[in-house]
């Protein structure tokens, strides 16, 4: 019998994985599955961010790098970020990360412990309460309202700030809803921090240049007044489709950046060398390909919402940001894990259900457009049949 610390009992998971797993069995077994569940750009890496990764083997960047990435990708990070945001950042302060898991996991470390709160999106992403609860924290959601548009609330996340609150985590562009939060409710929760000097904040902005519909992206970067205690969270995954480089960057106050570079030497010691590289060919070089993408995520987000509002008892908000339809199932009087399941099994369409994102998402799953129009169809079709004889 091994005595594993009991904080590992409380890990959970990220059930998109799960899904995939049994997709791939379920295909594996010769089933004809469509695979709206995973959350990864179904396109290929662009070719000049491949080709500078060959280069960067064949130039001998085979050894370790500093922990907290090589300069010119941190420089990089710090002149795109002026130049998309006009925001001033220090490469000093900018930590390269292998994926951006690393970043909520280093963050939520940091204030994660028994006795204290943190607060965090539902329905949000599964790894920010997963996290929480392993370090003891208390996790406390933040309801993210379909009535709201799936934005957040600044009066009603001020509300559950406690002096037991030690760090606040916001998603926008989010997953899995799909909303953008307006300027003015971030302005608003920014000025309502003002009362708050001993919160921190964790901004996951990875979906930031997936917007839709004239929506437009507010860095938390933009408010000076919130810096010496802002972590942002960002990357290369979403936007360049590079998935599985595993490259993340994010960047902290002075305060904590010691603290990060501590655990990144003590744990992954640094990013793989020839992929940041190509990061930084990523950020310099052209965009068409990510300008390609995101006119065909448009497409086949317009073709999936109104495929599912035309289900029996579903309706669907049309999302403005990331690439996820998150509709509203209530009407059918189907649970929505068992839902999701069902819908797998028997009607071969890979889904999330609601309640693997939070407490506040039963009701709803979640599809991804990540996926070709053509088996976005078939799949809309296929559940439309599940639903009509269910």
């Amino acid at each position: 019998m091994l005595d594993i610390v009991p904080a590992f009992a409380r890990i959970g998971e990220e059930n998109a994985f799960a899904v995939l797993a049994r997709a791939t069995e379920l295909a594996r077994q010769g089933k004809d599955i469509i695979n709206l569940g995973i959350g990864q750009p179904d396109f290929p890496t662009p070719p000049h961010i491949v080709e500078a990764a060959i280069k960067a083997l064949r130039d001998g960047h085979h050894g370790y790098t500093p922990a907290t990435g090589i300069l010119p990708l941190r420089e990089a990070v710090a002149a795109d970020l002026h130049k998309r945001y006009g925001a001033s950042v220090s490469p000093e302060r900018v930590m390269i990360v292998p994926g951006g898991k690393v970043t909520m996991f280093m963050a939520i470390l940091m204030f994660g412990q028994p006795g204290v709160e943190i607060l965090y999106p539902d329905p949000g992403f599964p790894i920010y309460r997963s996290m929480i609860e392993f370090t003891g924290a208390t996790p406390v959601p933040v309801p993210i309202r379909e009535e709201n548009g799936f934005a957040f609330s600044a009066d009603e996340t001020l509300a559950l700030i406690t002096p037991k609150t030690r760090l606040l985590i916001i998603n926008s562009p989010a997953n899995p809803t799909g909303g953008v939060t307006p300027k003015s409710e971030i302005d608003k929760l920014v000025a309502g921090l003002q009362r708050f000097p001993r919160v921190a904040l964790m901004s996951d902005e990875i979906y930031d240049q997936m917007t839709y519909d004239n929506a437009v992206h507010v860095s938390l970067l933009n408010y000076p007044e919130i810096r010496d205690r802002l972590i942002l969270l960002n990357g290369w995954s979403k936007t360049y489709a590079m998935t599985g480089w595993r490259m993340g960057y994010s960047v902290w106050p002075e305060a904590a950046y010691e603290a990060a570079r501590k655990l990144a030497v003590n744990s992954y010691s640094c990013v793989n060398a020839p992929a940041q590289w190509a990061g930084i060919a990523a950020l310099e070089g052209p965009q068409d390909a990510v300008h390609a993408m995101m006119r065909e995520f448009d497409r086949r987000r317009k073709a999936v919402v109104a495929g599912l509002n035309a289900l029996p008892n579903v309706t669907c908000l049309t999302p403005t940001g990331a690439f996820y339809a998150y509709p509203n199932i209530k009407a059918t009087g189907w649970k929505a894990k068992k839902l999701a399941a069902q819908l797998l099994e028997e009607a071969g369409v890979a889904t999330i259900g609601g309640p693997d994102f939070g407490v506040y998402g039963e009701g709803y799953i979640r599809l991804s457009y990540a996926n070709s129009l053509e088996n976005i169809e078939r799949a809309l079709a296929r559940m439309g049949a599940f639903l009509a004889k269910a």
